[in-house]
């Protein structure tokens, strides 16, 4: 008998975490197991996947960025601002912002930065900008983004729809793909890379690429679902994104992230929060039992890893 791999063990760890969770919610709340229920309890699911995958393309490549939440809110003020009165003028605006994302990549590498700090510092550039477009909160979201964050299709709510969309295009863009293979060997091992000929500052430049799109997929979600935005509107998805990205099964270096696991961490980070605030429990409790979850699951890797180099030491 076939016993199950590593990373598949890697990935029933968070699939059962949201499994368990959903069953308690389901018990405490019998409502919630309904078409609008379940709406309620993954309303924000979809910007939270999809920051989540922009930080997991970062992580990808051994780097963390600091900065997601503050660019996911500046995204949104974008899209609430621009993209309904002017679309083209959002669109430019969005694209110069995902290219500087792309030289904030090459910079990390070619001037040997710590991400961090770089992505920090980026981080008060966005939310100034943020600042600037929206002073105060406001704007409109549109009219196709609210169509689409609003619609109903049948039997499954959209987030839960859409969040199996990204799950799916996740994976076959980082796992499936010969360009997915490569941003991982950026992070996996960068000098065999280099020694087959390939660029490491071109893939590295289209990992942060790649991840600015899914941010600013991620901010015009979100105002979709809010139909406005204030500059503050997304501050906690720099921590969220980075849990789901852990909680899902990746890890900080070795270009090892799981995409469906880190959307099933998303899933499960936004279920916590939205059934305590479906309780009325205050958000400061909403961030401890995040946090709670985290630490088991982390736990439980921690064990299994235990358990994997005692099968190969023996």
């Amino acid at each position: 008998m076939n016993r199950p791999s590593s990373a598949t063990l890697r990935l029933l760890i968070p699939a059962l975490s949201l499994a368990v969770l959903l069953v308690a919610v389901f018990y405490l709340q019998p409502r919630a197991m309904s078409y609008i229920g379940l709406n309620l309890l993954f309303n924000l699911a979809v910007p939270i996947a999809l920051a989540t995958i922009a930080q997991m393309l970062i992580m990808s490549v051994n780097d963390l960025d600091l900065s997601m939440g503050t660019f996911v809110s500046f995204t949104a003020c974008v899209a609430a601002t621009y993209l309904q009165s002017s679309p083209l003028i959002g669109i430019l605006i969005l694209a110069a912002a995902i290219a500087v994302y792309a030289v904030i990549g090459i910079v990390i590498y070619i001037r040997d930065l710590p991400s961090i700090v770089v992505t920090l510092g980026m981080s008060f550039v966005w939310g100034g900008l943020a600042v600037l477009l929206l002073p105060a909160p406001g704007g409109t979201a549109p009219d196709w983004a609210r169509w689409l964050m609003t619609s109903k299709p049948p039997l499954v709510p959209i987030a839960i729809v859409a969040s199996v969309v990204i799950a799916l295009i996740s994976h076959l863009i980082v796992m499936r793909s010969s360009f997915g293979v490569l941003i991982r060997g950026v992070g996996g091992n960068q000098r065999s890379l280099q020694r087959a000929g390939w660029s490491v500052v071109s893939l590295r430049a289209a990992a942060y690429a790649l991840a600015g799109l899914f941010a600013v997929l991620a901010g015009v979600a979100l105002v979709g679902l809010t139909t406005s935005a204030d500059a503050n509107i997304a501050l906690r998805y720099t921590l969220l994104s980075i849990a789901g990205v852990i909680l899902g099964g990746g890890e900080f270096t070795g270009g090892r992230v799981s995409p469906v696991g880190a959307v099933i961490g998303a899933l499960t980070l936004t279920l916590a929060g939205s059934f305590l605030s479906f309780l009325r429990i205050s958000p400061d409790w909403q961030i401890g039992a995040q946090g709670a979850i985290l630490v088991i699951v982390l736990a439980l890797r921690l064990l299994l890893n235990r358990v994997e180099k005692r099968e190969k030491q023996s």
